[in-house]
């Protein structure tokens, strides 16, 4: 996971990337204020720079479980934030038949819930190492 993050995160810090997430950020009721403080651009910077940071952080568990468990939390509020954009971005969910469905960004978009399941299990896995640490030390 934390390869495809940084892969990621490093693509924020061109033009077309910035300018495909600008709409997810700006319909967010969460992070649509980052366009008030710092540019288009700006605000993709700091994203892949989180992004960035988050990764290596889960990256860095076999040296330090305590790092680990930061990044996944990082990760954790990361994919929540992503997944708000499926009911603030117009058309992500779509009424199709009686039912909503997902719209082409909300296709984009739902990976991140399996995103958000794998961090949750590797903040579990960095927390009982860490706390495997403390137990041991003791």
């Amino acid at each position: 996971m934390s390869r495809k993050c940084t892969l990621i995160g490093l693509l924020k810090f061109t033009s077309p990337e910035a300018a495909g997430i600008q709409p997810l950020v700006a319909h967010s009721p969460l992070m649509s204020w980052m366009y008030v403080v710092v540019s288009v651009q700006g605000v993709s910077n700091v994203i892949g720079l989180i992004e960035i940071t988050t990764a290596l952080l889960i990256a860095s568990r076999p040296f330090s479980p305590k790092a680990s468990f930061l990044g996944s939390l990082g990760a954790i509020v990361t994919f929540l934030l992503t997944i708000s954009f499926l009911f603030s971005t117009p058309g992500a969910l779509q009424l199709g038949h009686g039912i909503s469905i997902l719209g082409d960004t909300g296709q984009f978009l739902i990976k991140d819930l399996g995103l958000l399941g794998a961090s949750c299990w590797i903040a579990a896995e960095a927390l009982s190492a860490v706390g495997g640490t403390i137990n041991q030390s003791v």
